[in-house]
């Protein structure tokens, strides 16, 4: 897989306009971060449907949590690193648990 991602890095390299872009910081991001981005994405699908069931808004979230809706929709976009701080407001305010201690799947 690791060869895969870095022969489809090369191709896109060898393709790329001479004008400078940001697609490989994005890449080298997404590749370098990808677990926990795995887990705030997975924590962001679980966010939004608590609220859908409480027919909760991002606004009313944000105030239950002492924050900024522009600060919840960064979280409910799924590459936010949260905080245990965070985690524990969050599941303060939608009465859910994140934080499970369970075994998971490598």
């Amino acid at each position: 897989m690791e060869n895969r991602m870095k022969s489809i890095a090369q191709r896109l390299e060898e393709h790329a306009s001479p004008t400078p872009s940001k697609w490989r910081e994005l890449f080298d991001f997404l590749e370098t971060n990808k677990s926990w981005l795995r887990h705030s994405q997975n924590i962001a699908m679980l966010m939004l449907d608590r609220m859908e069931e409480l027919g909760m808004s991002q606004k009313q979230l944000a105030e239950k949590m002492n924050c900024s809706p522009q600060y919840i929709s960064k979280v409910l976009r799924g590459r936010e690193n949260l905080s245990l701080e965070t985690l524990t407001k969050i599941e303060n305010a939608l009465k859910i648990s994140i934080i499970k201690g369970e075994p998971v799947a490598v």
